[in-house]
């Protein structure tokens, strides 16, 4: 049985979560391969709202496993915090049990928190993602199969604690870490997780030898990719399609599909250019905002929003290779007297329908839209009502109104990805999904 991939197609944010929690019942594990708590993913199942930052969206399936992969940067403190949420809601103890931490991955430490508060151009969430892959870069990190041999060396220790302090002072935190504090801190995560840390890349490989299914999520969106991404308003890793594999341990011929996930509109958290982008204090940019609660799931940070992007969502296609496109928060256009998508960009003068390699080329870079008739705002339960309708008859995108459908053409039509699943509100339920598509599940 094959991998399949569940992918950010655009800055983040992007409603990966509600996808990757259809998907997970027919997977048996679930694997994140990059990023750290960084990534926020929200899981609306009824009256009960999930959010989660570093433990895969699958959890919600009782039968999926759980990896923290090997590309991954983990804070181990903020993990326990999870943890402890999931089994105020549902008495389950995963960890150890079906989820395990890659014995690869690095340890984020509160060094590496004090350091990037110090950040003041990015506009990072300050959770210490950058610094901790700046040390594995550097090759001074410490994994959590690293852990033991650092505790029984008190002349590592001390070394470590002296070039952190340096790095501390140099972007002017004042805040030091002792050898005892480090010692104390990395003993406490062997202590925490004696069963969970795990070579799980032989793991998966194992699953996939016995003909299970593995569900490969991404973290933050292709344009944050570290490689192909705005730099330097990016994050720290390799967010694609191509990293998936390998920062869980595996090769990539296991891959079969990759779904790219992307908003009806655009959005983008922290700073960056953002070609659509639309004001938040009016019109469409402040309906998208208020209706769609845009506010990042780790930060709390609102939003910027805009028109759907149509040449950065392409761009990405060009570097992941989406066999299925998940449209979400479809129902946020709702209300809107035109929708417009952005289909190529006014360069200094010059039409181009690419994307420019520098942020300062993507600044300049003006809008060219085509418009199109907007359609009524529907309740959440109108919503509801459609895609169930759209389950129960089998007649999948035909359950839209005419408008509605539309639009969904239109980006099919100019990405060239079929869309294979719409998100037309934030419950499970309320997906449409293309008749016969890998997101097509009859209602009984």
């Amino acid at each position: 049985m094959p991998a399949n991939i569940v992918l950010g197609a655009q800055w983040g944010d992007e409603g990966k979560g509600k996808a990757i929690d259809q998907l997970a019942p027919d997977s048996t594990w679930a694997v994140r391969f990059q990023g750290g708590n960084n990534a926020g993913h929200t899981i609306v199942f009824g009256d009960t709202t999930l959010k989660l930052h570093q433990i895969p969206s699958g959890v919600t399936s009782m039968d999926c496993n759980l990896v923290l992969g090997d590309g991954m940067v983990i804070d181990p403190w903020v993990l326990e915090e999870e943890l402890e949420r999931w089994f105020s809601l549902t008495e389950e103890r995963p960890e150890g049990n079906r989820l395990f931490i890659s014995e690869r991955a690095s340890v984020i430490l509160p060094f590496h928190r004090l350091y990037d508060s110090a950040d003041k151009i990015v506009g990072t969430t300050g959770r210490g993602i950058g610094p901790a892959y700046r040390d594995r870069i550097e090759r001074v990190g410490i994994r959590f199969c690293d852990i033991s041999g650092v505790i029984s060396d008190m002349d590592k220790i001390s070394n470590i604690t002296i070039r952190m302090n340096k790095q501390l002072d140099s972007v002017g935190v004042s805040e030091r870490i002792t050898p005892e504090s480090l010692k104390s801190d990395l003993q406490w995560i062997l202590d925490r997780y004696p069963n969970t840390i795990r070579h799980t890349g032989l793991m998966i490989d194992s699953a996939l030898q016995n003909g299970e299914q593995i569900l490969l999520e991404g973290a933050q969106g292709a344009m944050l990719d570290i490689d192909q991404g705005t730099y330097p308003f990016v994050t720290s890793s390799v967010t694609s399609r191509a990293n998936a594999t390998h920062g869980a341990g595996i090769h990539p011929g296991h891959v079969e599909q990759c779904f790219g996930i992307t908003k009806a509109y655009t959005t983008r958290v922290g700073n960056g250019p953002f070609p659509s982008e639309l004001s938040l204090n009016g019109g469409p940019g402040q309906h998208m905002a208020e209706v769609g609660h845009e506010y990042g799931t780790t930060t709390g940070r609102p939003r910027r929003t805009g028109w759907l992007d149509m040449v950065a969502l392409c761009d990405a296609h060009r570097f992941n290779g989406y066999t299925g496109l998940v449209v979400t928060k479809l129902d946020v256009l709702g209300g809107l007297d035109e929708i417009k998508i952005c289909v190529g960009y006014d360069f200094d003068g010059e039409v181009i329908k690419y994307f420019p390699s520098t942020s300062d080329e993507v600044a300049r870079c003006k809008p060219i839209y085509e418009t199109h008739d907007g359609f009524p705002s529907l309740s959440d339960e109108e919503w509801i009502s459609m895609a169930d309708r759209s389950r129960s008859e089998g007649i999948g995108y035909a359950a839209m109104p005419d408008k509605v459908r539309h639009i969904v053409e239109r980006i099919e039509f100019l990405s060239g990805i079929s869309v294979v699943s719409v998100g037309v509100g934030p419950d499970r339920k309320a997906s449409i999904a293309k008749i016969g598509g890998p997101f097509d599940v009859r209602s009984e």
